[in-house]
């Protein structure tokens, strides 16, 4: 794939303001980081892969009705080199996670027509370095692969939410419904078009809302830990050697993958049990 980033340039200051965001709210976001043309063939590669995944056993997760998860190895997602060399995805995860940051997960969602409202969530239990030190170890960085649109199951984040302990709620991921007020009253309601790029704590509460558009809108996420974060075990991303060798350096540091001669489908691991029946 060609390389199709947006030409401007991430500067410390805007980094420190991005920083700050991110802090706050639990999500800041990198508008026109790619081209439209990029984004297209990244929603191909997604589609592509959904539809060969849906067939298979345990090649998809539920989200609730109508909406899936597939997680992928690197090499499913042609622009994937692109993306984990973008200046700002890499300004962020040094910033936030430390030099020796760890890619461990390449995957997206995708709800149809049909879909509906998700309780409110975060992707896993809160470490005590969060709910204590206010310190993030796990980032999530996505993109739509469409021009995102009012009926189009808006993604939608209770703003500074990443520090709630959760330690009492369901699963630790799941907060009671008597406790939902007050994630109404800090939601943001999230319109991404083609191109942009957001990156939050993967402990930011949230929740996809009801898709009542016909076009699908699959959305590619990245998850990224700090040392000793342990995410990994979650995931199993594998190449071939012959991948592996092209690419950048700068790349295959931080990425967590196993070399095999054959790819293998992925069976998913990261199963977030209270959205499976939605």
């Amino acid at each position: 794939m060609a390389l199709h980033r947006s030409a401007e340039s991430v500067l410390p200051d805007s980094i420190d303001s991005d920083i700050q965001a991110l802090q706050g709210d639990g999500i800041v976001a990198r508008k026109r980081a790619f081209s439209r043309e990029f984004i297209e063939e990244m929603r191909e590669d997604m589609m592509t892969a959904f539809w060969q995944a849906i067939q298979r056993p345990g090649g998809t997760v539920g989200r609730g009705p109508r909406r899936w998860y597939v997680e992928v190895h690197p090499q499913a997602i042609s622009g994937f080199a692109e993306l984990a060399t973008h200046p700002w995805f890499v300004a962020m995860c040094e910033r936030v996670l430390g030099p020796e940051y760890k890619i461990v997960e390449i995957g997206f969602d995708v709800p149809f027509q049909g879909a509906k409202l998700q309780p409110w969530h975060r992707d896993f239990p809160s470490p005590p370095q969060s709910y204590i030190e206010h310190r993030i170890t796990s980032l999530a960085f996505n993109l739509t692969g469409v021009d995102v649109t009012e009926d189009m199951g808006l993604f939608e984040v209770a703003a500074g939410t990443q520090w709630d302990d959760g330690r009492g709620w369901n699963h630790e991921m799941f907060p009671a419904k008597e406790l939902w007020p007050r994630f109404e009253e800090r939601a943001v309601r999230k319109l991404p078009q083609m191109g942009d790029m957001s990156c939050r704590s993967a402990l930011t509460v949230h929740r996809g809302t009801p898709h009542g558009s016909p076009i699908a809108r699959p959305v590619l996420v990245i998850g990224v830990d700090a040392p000793g974060a342990g995410h990994d075990k979650l995931h199993d991303l594998m190449v071939t050697q012959d991948y592996y060798d092209s690419l950048p350096q700068q790349v295959r540091e931080h990425l967590i993958c196993r070399v095999v001669e054959k790819l293998v489908p992925v069976t998913q691991k990261h199963d977030i049990e209270g959205l499976v029946m939605g």
